[in-house]
């Protein structure tokens, strides 16, 4: 994996913003309007090669397939990051409502269901309001349920994956690039009525999903695991747990995924947390500094941090207590997905330097705090990288004078 050795480079955390003709045919799919994946499947190699080039064109070094082949039908829509797992997962099925389906008591805490997460239920007017939030319509959306034995049925899926961003790199003549793919624990944060513990389910998830995070790190392509679960689950138990209890149920968490990254190389690996990315307060959320710890024991050679957002911002300065490992790297999110607002590229170098006078410039790749797809428009996605670049080039400017 690349270290800024000469200067800051960049990245970003995943999703990008959905050609709107591939978002039709995924509609098509998933309606029944067209009865197989051929046209898709032809777009989705176009269209990767598309967003990769687009990635270099602003001046982006580690990009990744923006998250194409994860099926979406509109264009806001936060959810394909993981809800992309359920094809490829043998065992789910059904339809369980959203507001009931994280409804359960696991380690000790209790999950009421989604809508009534804590900063739902704080700001509960704001959370109703459909002209105010997103988050309103979430209790008309249906997700399925584990029934049955859970196994890996996705090979073809991340096969076709790995070969279009594999070709848009080659096109492009791109050295270095990732892929997204879901942890064990926030898959299992999902209903279950086939295994009789908590922990024989997370780990039937957790050696599924090793075969697609096996294929990704065998085909040369840097693996992200996404787990914004294990700092946002937090504020999903109600009431609010001792945080020696969460820490526990996260640690299991993380256990499971070190158990389905096993034996794979840590410098092809980097690991993503965020506070679950929608448009809110936030107030709820957990302190870095209370599982910077943790997240730090994940097999991974980078971790991916939210630090450009007016909620988490200020935790910079847990990087002057906490020693990032020797030859680790940190991806700070320097531009935010949570606003409209465009970073100015002064603002984004100083967040930039500021960390990297703490772990060392390079040890400090340059990111977002979560994927720009499917929550900001086209536009301002493209901007926000452009001030991602721009920003990482001054902070060069000033930390290899």
């Amino acid at each position: 994996m690349k270290h800024s050795s000469s200067r800051i480079l960049t990245t970003h955390a995943g999703s990008l913003p959905r050609p709107n003709d591939l978002i039709e045919l995924f509609l098509a799919k998933a309606t029944g309007a067209i009865g197989d994946d051929r046209a898709i499947r032809q777009r989705l190699t176009s269209a990767v090669a598309e967003i990769v080039d687009k990635q270099k064109q602003l001046g982006v070094d580690v990009p990744d397939d923006g998250e194409f082949g994860k099926a979406t039908s509109e264009s806001v829509d936060y959810a394909p990051w993981l809800t992309y797992v359920f094809p490829r997962l043998n065992g789910f099925s059904g339809k369980v409502s959203f507001t009931e389906s994280f409804r359960k008591v696991s380690g000790g805490i209790t999950f009421p269901g989604m809508m009534e997460r804590r900063d739902f239920e704080k700001f509960n007017e704001f959370y109703k309001d459909p002209k105010a939030n997103e988050c309103a319509n979430l209790a008309a959306v249906a997700v399925p349920a584990c029934t049955g034995p859970v196994s890996y049925a996705g090979r073809d899926a991340v096969a076709t994956d790995i070969k279009n961003l594999k070709a848009a790199m080659s096109a492009g003549g791109i050295d270095e690039a990732f892929m997204c793919a879901a942890s064990p624990g926030v898959i299992e944060r999902f209903p279950n009525s086939y295994y009789p513990k908590d922990e024989e389910f997370l780990y039937a998830i957790a050696d599924a999903m090793r075969e697609e995070y096996k294929a990704i790190v065998d085909a040369g392509i840097v693996l992200q695991i996404d787990d914004p679960g294990m700092p946002d689950t937090w504020d999903q138990a109600n009431p609010e747990p001792p945080l020696e209890l969460y820490r526990k149920f996260a640690q299991i968490r993380i256990e499971a995924l070190n158990h389905a990254l096993r034996g794979l190389p840590e410098d092809r690996i980097r690991y993503h947390i965020c506070w679950g990315s929608w448009h809110g307060p936030h107030t709820t959320d957990i302190p870095l500094k209370d599982v910077a710890d943790l997240m730090l024991t994940v097999h991974a050679a980078a971790y991916s941090v939210e630090a450009g957002n007016v909620r988490h911002e200020h935790e910079w300065r847990l990087w002057q207590s906490v020693k990032l490992p020797k030859d680790k790297l940190l991806i700070p999110g320097v531009v935010s997905h949570a606003t409209n607002v465009v970073e100015h590229p002064e603002l984004v170098a100083e967040r930039i330097v500021r960390l990297a006078k703490l772990v060392g410039r390079e040890n400090v790749i340059a990111g977002t705090d979560c994927g720009l797809g499917g929550r900001i428009h086209p536009l301002i996605a493209w901007a926000k990288l452009q001030a991602l670049t721009d920003g990482a080039a001054l902070a060069t400017k000033q930390l290899w004078p």
